[in-house]
């Protein structure tokens, strides 16, 4: 694989229960790595919700950046924070661990490439040796685990107050190991830290002289993402955005179709389909922000003119002209349910789908997930807040989808309450019914 490529800029999101430390986790590896001015530290030094003692840091300042969170000492929204080492430039959201604000950690992991997950180590009970893992970490794996999280990184973390024991540390590892084996999470790697002493964050500890493995930063650095370029499918997938439009008298009124090829190639002089509705066209020219070119690839923003004036709107797909793909009007999907009120399969939702937005109804809940034993109920009718379940979808008009294993972007949609405008859920779809 290209180096560059592996070593690209890395999105990772931190994700646990609440007070796991994982504001504290950042703040701790921004500061060790260079990454903290030096006003930033005055501000935080002078806070009045600082909640370390002496003059001890309190690194999760460096996040909770809402005055609610440092009442409070939570994280309650998303914080982006960017910053880089000589070897990678990474992009990390620091998401919250509490309950009630699992639908903010879901926008978070939605662009990931890794997690860190973060397990408290003195939360845990010992006496039966394996400790049972808090519901809150469950969860949050599950996401992981339905959004396709490739790479996950558990930091068992303050090892420091328990004493940096290796039998806990070996423990933790066993009882996490057991939940991604039934989660399906493949790629799991272990690190024991002291986010607030700086324990094997950025460099080696003394005080745990057992653990022969990297730090976390080092983790970081040599995590690979190049597999999702390299596994992108081939099928042309381009929702249109916008209609562009300029009348004029001449006789080549421009019309040209926005948008960004979600999945495969489309060039100049390219057959191709526009779905749902199955009308031909031919690309005609294709123009990108640098001008025209010959053709465009996954991930590019450009905008297609067809060699004839057909109907097409937002919302609309266009396909290769030979790809069998048939629009669907059902879905099997799981879903994240976000809202406080439970779904009620009697009302229609907005799905909002690439750049479609179509009225939908849950109608069947299939099975729920219980985060506490990783069994499902296939008794349940409804999904509450929090819940992660198996559904079917059935679509007011149909859409161009497909599964979120093989491509994300076109396999992900929200549902929209229309009288509150609220998000209740995010789904990733598998497969049309």
């Amino acid at each position: 694989m290209n180096e560059s490529v592996r070593h690209g800029v890395l999105r990772f999101i931190t994700a646990g229960s609440v007070d796991d430390g994982k504001s504290t986790l950042i703040g701790r590896l921004l500061y060790d790595s260079k990454a903290v001015l030096s006003d930033q530290l005055q501000a935080i030094a002078n806070a009045k919700h600082k909640r370390t003692g002496g003059e001890d840091i309190d690194f999760s300042l460096l996040t909770d950046g809402l005055e609610a969170e440092r009442e409070q000492g939570i994280t309650i929204d998303v914080a982006y924070r960017y910053f880089s080492t000589a070897r990678r430039k990474f992009i990390i959201a620091d998401t919250p661990g509490h309950e009630q604000y699992t639908r903010n950690m879901v926008t978070g992991a939605s662009t990931a490439h890794a997690a860190v997950v973060l397990v408290d180590a003195t939360r845990l009970d010992f006496s039966a040796g394996v400790p049972e893992l808090l519901p809150q970490t469950k969860r949050h794996s599950a996401i992981l685990a339905l959004l396709g999280i490739r790479h996950v990184i558990v930091a068992v973390n303050k090892m420091d107050l328990i004493g940096y024991e290796e039998a806990a540390f070996a423990a933790i590892r066993t009882a996490y190991t057991g939940l991604a084996g039934r989660l399906g999470l493949a790629d799991v790697r272990y690190v024991p830290v002291s986010a607030l002493r700086g324990d094997n964050i950025v460099a080696a500890s003394a005080a745990t002289p057992w653990y022969g493995g990297p730090s976390l930063l080092e983790v970081l650095e040599d995590l690979p993402i190049g597999e999702a370029v390299a596994s992108a499918p081939e099928a042309l997938r381009f929702p249109v955005q916008l209609v562009v439009r300029q009348d004029t008298a001449s006789a080549d009124d421009f019309r040209g179709y926005m948008g960004r090829v979600e999945a495969g190639t489309v060039g100049a002089g390219q057959a191709i389909r526009i779905e749902p509705g199955a009308r031909t066209a031919t690309v005609a020219q294709v123009i990108t922000p640098a001008g025209v070119s010959g053709s465009a690839t996954a991930g590019q923003v450009v905008t297609l003119r067809l060699d004839e004036d057909v109907d097409v709107s937002r919302g609309d797909t266009f396909v290769a002209a030979a790809d069998p793909i048939v629009p669907a009007r059902k879905l099997r999907a799981e879903l994240c349910w976000l809202a406080p009120e439970a779904l009620n399969p009697a009302r229609k939702y907005t799905l909002k789908h690439t750049t479609a937005s179509v009225f939908a109804k849950v109608t069947a809940v299939e099975r729920v997930l219980d985060v506490h034993t990783l069994s499902h109920d296939s008794g349940r009718q409804t999904l509450a807040t929090n819940d992660i379940g198996s559904v079917e979808l059935t679509l007011q008009k149909p859409i161009v989808c497909d599964p979120y294993a093989a491509n994300s972007a076109t396999g992900a949609f929200i549902l929209v309450d229309d009288a509150t405008h609220l998000t209740v859920a995010a789904g990733m779809i598998r497969a049309a019914a």
